[in-house]
């Protein structure tokens, strides 16, 4: 498959985006590049080869999953230029 300066400009126009016409020949080789490529991909020889939806086959230590607040509520509130009762005090920003 080939993309011609008419493809890019209809692609261009589509996606709302204004390319100077210097760039439309740029951009047709740049494009023809990427397909050639993908091309090449669909040459390699998967026979055989299971899916995967991780390079992991085992399973991952995960930490327990708890809710806390860090333990470090005085350090983030020495940095607020504002607080009050343990929360930050920000203004209004909804009437």
């Amino acid at each position: 498959m080939s993309v011609t300066a008419d493809d890019v400009r209809r692609i261009a126009r589509l996606a709302r985006l204004a390319e100077p016409k210097d760039r439309i020949d740029t951009l047709v080789g740049e494009l023809n590049g990427i397909l050639a490529w993908i091309e090449q991909l669909n040459e390699v020889d998967v026979e055989g080869v299971e899916p995967m939806t991780t390079p992991v086959k085992f399973p991952l230590p995960q930490r327990e999953d708890i809710v806390n607040d860090g333990g470090i509520r005085d350090k983030v509130l020495a940095n607020a230029p504002s607080s009050e009762d343990g929360f930050f005090v920000v203004p209004k920003s909804v009437e």
